[in-house]
Parts: C-alpha cells; structure tokens; sequence
C-alpha cells in the first residue's frame, strides 16, 4: 500500500508540473522584462531599443525597460546578459557588432555568439546602413580628397569606432583596405562619445549608422561621405554611396535583433519572435522604424540563426583581408 500511495503521488506530482509548465510560460510576461543594450547611449542601436521596449510594453502589457552597459566593442553588456537568470525576463539587444564582427577579430570571447550556444536568438528586427562621416571642421568634401590624405600620411590619419569589434570598426578597416590607406584607429566606448570627438576636432572621421549621425549630419555638426549600400539612402539622398565613388560592391549593413540566455523557455522564445512579426507588420510601426532610418526585418529564429552564422563568416574574411585583430 505505501509503494502504491507513493507511485500515485510521484505520478500526481509529475502530471501537476506537466500540466502547469505550460501555462507558467504562456503567463509570460508576468513582471517587467529587461533588455540589455551592449552599447552606449545616444547611438542608434540605443535609441532604436528604446522604440522597440516601448512597443513591446504597449502589445504586452508589462514593463520593458532597457539597461546600457557599453564598452569593449559590447563584450561586458553581452557577457552579463550570457549569464542573466534564462526565465524570459532579461533580454538583450543583439546587434552587429557583439554578435557578427567580434568573433571574426577575438580569439576568445567569455560568450559565444552562435544560436545555441550562449544564446537562443529570438528575431531579427532592423537593419541601416553604416555612413563615413567627417566632422565638419575638416577639409575633405569626398572619399576622394580624403583617401588622398591618408595615402599623402601612411597611419597619420585617425578614425574613432564605437569600440574594437563593432561594426563601425570593422566597416572603416574595409574601406581602408579596398582604398589601399593605412588609418589610425581610435575606439571609444559608444556613438555619442566618438562623435563628441569629431564634433571636437580631436578626430577626423569615423563609422556609424545612418541613425546614429543623421541628427548632427542635418544640424551641420558632421559631413557625411559615403554611405555603405548600394542604393543611396532615402534619409541622406545628396550623399553618394561608397560604391559609386569607385569602389564598387563596398556594402555594410548594422543590424538590430533580439535574444535571450541559453535554456530560456522554448514557449517565451516562440511568443516573442511571433509577437515581433505581428509588430513588424504594422503599418505605425513600420512608420515609426523609418523615422529613425532603420529598416524593418521579419522573419523566423531559424532565419536569424542562419543570418547571423553568414555575418560571421563574412566579417571574418574582412578581418583577414585587413589584418584587423582585436587581440
């Protein structure tokens, strides 16, 4: 009689969680929700999180509030969300540069990048491109004036970058090798930082996103050069991309997705990425994303985790063509 009273209550036990896991997971979100911004403030990848929190917060009905914790080309914000509680409440923001260029110039980071590993993905969301910029006071109005510079003074002329290992980083050094120019990198720890630098005079020119300069960009501030797609930009039209400046095929796009900590619930996951495709197709929203010069992006986690494996790839054979090395 024990054995079967305790058969029944272990079976009793196992059918309650079985029954209850479940509906625990579509309770989600029952508490405010953070997401870790790996970057600086006042860039656009900050400033387009933002957006998406206040979103998420209005289709979800719980708090999503954002945390920045920039530096070292994002590796410290992505190492502290790697080891965030996996419950569904701690996010992080998963751009280019922590998740695309930095495993193409460390050779070892404290988190892996690859879905499935340190992080599940749950979607891509937004894509702009990156824009050479000069500050104002410089004397260059083209590519063509500023490459001559840099050839007339081999490693004289210095860049600042949102960190090593970002985006905006890796895109200067693309440049630098298909114009055959030899630059001086300076990182900072976030947009608003380096730009201060160029506003300042203290560097001449830098990477960023279109959304992180267009603001200084239209006040003056900054003189964009080249924009990296192949078409020109609908929110800079007089700028000329890269490409058509002579250097054909020259493209880099900075990008914007979202993931969580390893084992975090498959059904979190899933509502999620379902709750950013519904968002994404909304005509406020997709309006909203254009003001801030990013460009929507839908799919599945599965199509995020192929993206990203091909950015990797990608970034690394410009590492090696450029000698880019972060360690």
């Amino acid at each position: 009689m024990r054995r079967l009273m305790a058969g029944l209550v272990a079976f009793g036990a196992t059918g309650w969680f079985a029954a209850t896991a479940p509906a625990a997971a579509q309770e989600w979100p029952a508490r405010t929700v953070r997401i870790i911004i790996p970057l600086g403030p006042g860039g656009g990848g900050d400033v387009f999180t933002r957006a998406l929190a206040e979103e998420l917060q209005k289709s979800m009905g719980q708090p999503f509030v954002v945390e920045n914790r920039p530096g070292a080309g994002g590796i410290p914000g992505t190492e502290f969300a790697k080891n965030a509680p996996p419950d569904g409440y701690t996010l992080t923001m998963c751009p280019s540069g922590p998740f695309g260029v930095n495993p193409a110039i460390y050779s070892k980071l404290p988190y892996n990048p690859l879905p499935g590993t340190d992080f599940e993905v749950i979607g891509n969301i937004g894509a702009t491109p990156q824009n050479l910029v000069v500050g104002a006071q410089q004397p260059w109005k083209t590519l063509k004036e500023l490459v001559a510079a840099a050839k007339a003074k081999p490693g004289e002329v210095a860049y600042g970058s949102l960190g090593i290992g970002s985006t905006s980083h890796l895109t200067t050094e693309a440049f630098a090798s298909a114009a055959g120019v030899k630059l001086n990198h300076i990182p900072f720890k976030g947009s608003g930082e380096a730009q201060a630098q160029l506003i300042g005079g203290n560097v001449p020119m830098m990477s960023d996103t279109v959304p992180g300069v267009l603001a200084q960009v239209k006040a003056g501030k900054l003189r964009a050069l080249g924009v990296a797609i192949p078409q020109r930009s609908p929110h800079l039209p007089d700028v000329p991309t890269i490409a058509e400046q002579g250097y054909p095929g020259f493209e880099s796009m900075g990008w914007i997705g979202l993931a969580a900590p390893a084992k975090t619930p498959p059904e979190v996951l899933a509502k999620l990425n379902a709750e950013l495709q519904k968002m994404l197709a909304d005509p406020a929203v997709k309006a909203r994303m254009d003001q801030l010069a990013f460009t929507p992006v839908r799919g599945t986690r599965e199509e995020f985790a192929a993206f990203i494996r091909a950015e990797i790839a990608k970034w690394s054979q410009v590492a090696k063509a450029s000698g880019a090395k972060a360690d």
